[in-house]
């Protein structure tokens, strides 16, 4: 599938989303991409209950209210969104970027923004030798079918929000849980470690703390058992059908470094005037760019979208002046947010 546009985005996190913002009110419609499977980067996946106060005029909100309100922000301008799916390779080709993703689509793109946060996520995985092979059978690092879990006996390791809002759901339906942790403090809220202490203290949970599932038996794909060692203390052999694993995402840039980009220290190297990369046409906004005073935070990224923008106008549109217009007065961007009379 080949898809033309004048802006291809990679990362769906706040900076990407209010990059579509920026672009749209410039007259520009962009795509997005992000290797997850919904839109909302390290605020959806990591900190999505967690609560944000360096949000100008936004006194607080959660990681999950910005997203939705950066996505209600870009409708107006009515983005594709390309989820679940990563960039493989990028060569520029005919005055135009050949993006190629794993899901074999092809992408030809006038400019490229790389809003990628510190890189695409991937769970973290057991190190443990040949359990690859049981993954999405009976090992798990994310939840799909909630239902295929029920009579089953089931180990979750992690000592997250993840890890205990999942054995918290499944306490009732389970033939059995254990819950493994390797510290004996937990990062996930104390309500929910409450709960967790009164379903063992119930008889409805086992949990071992300062542990870790250091070995596993299985039959082809499926789990039939898992061993778990306590630090100073013999393994224990457990009869399991899933184990599941939330022990947060790993930030990897993959193939991102395969572009030509100036890297430095897995981050992209970029001028303040219009954080274009070393390639011309190539942008990078957000956590994955550098520059001299960088700082790691959200509202730079949105800073750095607006001026990104202009400069990709400039591109897309070479030759004809770009403007600086304020929404607050100008009748053409109200005419592309929608909110003209």
């Amino acid at each position: 599938m080949v898809i033309q546009t004048d802006a291809l985005i990679v990362g769906a996190g706040p900076s990407g989303l209010f990059q579509v913002f920026e672009l749209g009110l410039l007259g520009i419609k962009a795509d997005i991409l992000d290797s997850l499977p919904a839109p909302g980067g390290q605020c959806t996946e990591l900190y999505p209950d967690k609560p944000i106060y360096d949000i100008p005029a936004i006194l607080i909100c959660t990681g999950q209210e910005l997203i939705d309100d950066l996505m209600k922000q870009a409708e107006p301008f009515n983005p594709r969104f390309h989820l679940g799916e990563e960039v493989t390779e990028v060569v520029r080709q005919d005055g135009l970027f050949v993006v190629k993703t794993s899901n074999d689509k092809e992408f030809h793109a006038k400019t490229v923004f790389v809003a990628g946060g510190v890189g695409s996520f991937q769970p973290r995985r057991f190190r443990l030798e040949g359990i690859d092979a049981l993954e999405g059978v009976s090992v798990h690092y994310r939840v799909k079918e909630p239902s295929i879990f029920a009579g089953q006996k089931i180990v979750i390791c992690g000592g997250g929000d993840s890890a205990l809002d999942w054995a918290l759901a499944f306490a009732d339906t389970a033939a059995e849980l254990t819950v493994v942790h390797r510290r004996d403090e937990y990062r996930a809220a104390p309500a929910s470690v409450a709960a967790l202490k009164e379903l063992e203290a119930a008889g409805k949970a086992r949990i071992f703390e300062n542990a870790k599932a250091t070995a596993y038996a299985a039959e082809g794909t499926q789990l039939k058992s898992v061993e778990i060692t306590v630090k100073g203390e013999d393994p224990v052999v457990l009869e399991a059908d899933h184990l599941m694993a939330f022990f947060g995402l790993a930030p990897k840039l993959g193939p991102i470094a395969d572009w030509g980009l100036g890297i430095n220290k897995k981050a992209i190297d970029v001028d303040t005037e219009k954080f274009e990369s070393n390639i011309p046409g190539i942008f990078a906004i957000g956590d994955i760019n550098n520059y001299p005073g960088k700082k790691k935070l959200i509202l730079s990224g949105f800073h750095e979208a607006a001026l990104a923008a202009f400069a990709a106008k400039a591109i897309i549109e070479p030759g004809k002046k770009v403007n600086l217009q304020y929404t607050t007065t100008s009748p053409i961007m109200h005419k592309r947010l929608g909110v003209s009379d």
